[in-house]
């Protein structure tokens, strides 16, 4: 396993391209990425049937769209959907300059974590980049977002912290919290590995509305009420885990904030929410 940085301030980029192929999660069809070094700051996506010669577009919160289940980028005549998982491992492990080569409208779930993508990090190494990093929002005093019963927050800290909260009526879940000052090292050990879950009453709707049809029991943790269909789990809180996951998949375009930021149940449009207000906070993104 590597040596990740000890936090979130260097500039890295990858050592090296490595690829991974999977299955969609929504549309269920095989789909590949390629990581690749890049001397520019932030990430930055090519389609893998453009010409050499195009320019990759630079990703940024202005395009993140609501959508059910996943977030999902704009990238003018075409979009980019599930990116979370992949961006929070990019971010997580902090590298700051990459550029990805996508073949389909969707990242490949993988095993539904970012353990993947974290494997796929480590085979590449890190290497310096040639450029700075782009800073982190600052802020100068608390943001709080709601979408109805679900709150998130982000109140001026030293680093980059997270509290996550999740309160289900199901037995397997129930209320669950957690709490990190996140570091790569931690991120990979502590997030990383936490899977995506769903319910079992909902699987059949979702398939009708042309939903998960990649999902199954290999990419996806499904609760059963007092139990689980798919154990055993990787933790004991691994849905509070995977919460966390989304929330830094999701924050990833604006960059992580000097604050701590806690949310309570969660959702990416919630997280989306905060990484509006936080956008308007850096210089680059304004």
């Amino acid at each position: 396993m590597a040596t990740w940085p000890a936090d979130y301030n260097g500039s890295w980029t990858l050592a090296s391209s490595v690829a991974r192929t999977g299955v969609g999660l929504h549309r269920g069809a095989s789909v590949s990425v390629t990581l690749r070094p890049s001397e520019r700051a932030g990430y930055h996506v090519r389609w893998a049937e453009a010409p050499a010669s195009s320019e990759p577009v630079t990703l940024s919160p202005a395009q993140v769209r609501d959508s059910q289940l996943c977030t999902t980028l704009d990238l003018g005549e075409r979009r980019l959907a599930t990116v979370e998982h992949l961006l929070a491992a990019l971010a997580g492990t902090g590298l700051s300059h990459v550029e990805l080569e996508v073949s389909g409208p969707e990242v490949p779930l993988l095993d539904g974590s970012a353990l993947g993508w974290v494997e796929a990090i480590d085979a590449a190494g890190f290497a310096p980049a040639a450029t700075s990093r782009r800073p982190g929002p600052r802020l100068t005093a608390p943001i709080t977002r709601h979408r109805g019963s679900s709150v998130i927050t982000a109140t001026p800290a030293e680093g980059f912290q997270v509290v996550g909260v999740i309160d289900f009526p199901q037995g397997a879940i129930g209320r669950q919290q957690l709490a990190i000052s996140l570091t790569p090292e931690r991120f990979v050990e502590e997030i990383a590995p936490a899977r995506t879950f769903g319910f079992r009453e909902q699987v059949d709707q979702l398939r009708a509305a042309g939903l998960i049809q990649g999902g199954g029991l290999d990419n996806a943790l499904v609760c059963d009420g007092e139990h689980w269909l798919n154990p055993p789990l990787r933790f004991v809180d691994e849905p509070v885990r995977h919460k966390l996951l989304d929330l830094i998949g999701d924050l990833a375009l604006v960059g992580f904030p000097q604050a701590q930021v806690l949310v309570y149940r969660g959702s990416h449009g919630l997280h989306t929410d905060l990484a509006a207000a936080l956008a308007d906070l850096s210089p680059f993104l304004r």
